[in-house]
């Protein structure tokens, strides 16, 4: 934390010592009680004495001062904010290794969970698209801020949706930046900050050449942030005979440092759950030094209250 007046900060020994003050009074007001009333009486007269509360409202007015004093000083802090325009492009692997059972329901099934949670968590004005890709990739929902259309479109995720088997990261990464130039009439030339959340179980075996897309997402200035999912004993049953489908990683992980972005690796439904909500956390933001001051000034007013609230309450009084 920063402060654009820190000379201000000086005025905290004024509250200082009106806390002294306040404590001076007390004892020698504590002295002339004892010295002179009648112990006896007095607890007779008055056996519920309001003790601590009687200093309650003093000690919420200084901090109130406290406060108000620090907000003076104007405080600056790096704050997290939206990116203004933010797109996130989910492109999911539906080709037909997804459907392997080594993650409960399915590897298919789990990515369709974790994607709907990873998408309630990302801010309302964030534009949200997503893909879907096998031997081909295909714009399921183009991007926008609508995200029961987005939930409708996970919903819809299945394998051989394409119509080509086959795993094509390349053009998983391709349509992905597509559909972000696509966003608005201005996105051609000023395209908006983007990131491309990739989930695949294997490497390419189809369609462009996945690093040559790569180097179109470090052009645009879009990190790919890679998620390997699966196990490395998972299979599929095709009619009674087990194919095995065992993850594979190395293409995403090299696509994923070629573009500045994040590799994953997750083997169960929770892992995978939170890889994105790490992600989730850096996706579309930014961070930028802002005046927080209307943050202390606005805890002194509560303070303030308090000490008002109770004074009257204890006391039929203000401060």
């Amino acid at each position: 934390m920063t402060w654009q007046s820190p000379v201000r900060l000086w005025l905290l020994l004024g509250v200082a010592a009106l806390a002294v003050g306040y404590l001076v009074a007390q004892r020698r007001r504590s002295r002339y009680a004892v010295r002179f009333t009648n112990l006896r009486l007095l607890d007779r007269v008055a056996p519920h004495r309001p003790g601590w509360r009687r200093h309650l409202p003093a000690g919420l007015f200084l901090a109130m001062l406290a406060l108000l004093v620090v907000g003076f000083a104007r405080p600056n802090a790096e704050v997290r904010v939206p990116r203004e325009r933010a797109t996130v492009m989910v492109a999911v692997d539906v080709s037909t290794s997804m459907l392997a059972s080594d993650v409960e329901p399915d590897r298919l099934g789990a990515a369709r969970d974790a994607a709907r949670r990873f998408v309630d968590g990302l801010p309302d004005e964030f534009n949200v698209g997503l893909v879907a890709f096998a031997g081909s990739a295909a714009v399921v929902v183009p991007p926008s801020t609508d995200r029961e259309a987005l939930h409708e479109g996970i919903d819809r995720l299945a394998e051989g949706m394409t119509g080509v088997q086959g795993t094509a990261i390349g053009e998983a990464i391709s349509t992905s930046l597509g559909a972000v130039k696509s966003i608005d009439g201005k996105a051609a030339k000023h395209p908006p900050p983007a990131r491309i959340i990739l989930l695949s179980d294997g490497a390419n075996t189809s369609g462009a050449d996945p690093m040559e897309a790569a180097a179109s997402a470090v052009a645009a200035k879009v990190p790919v942030h890679a998620i390997s999912f699966g196990t490395p004993t998972g299979f599929v049953d095709r009619g009674g005979r087990a194919i095995q489908v065992p993850v594979d990683g190395q293409t995403l992980k090299a696509v994923a440092e070629q573009t500045g972005g994040g590799f994953h690796e997750a083997t169960t439904r929770q892992e995978l759950r939170a890889v994105y909500d790490d992600i989730g956390s850096s996706v579309g933001y930014r961070t930028e030094r802002q005046d927080i001051s209307a943050r202390f000034i606005g805890l002194g007013l509560v303070f303030a209250m308090g000490a008002a609230a109770g004074s009257m309450r204890w006391f039929s009084r203000l401060p």
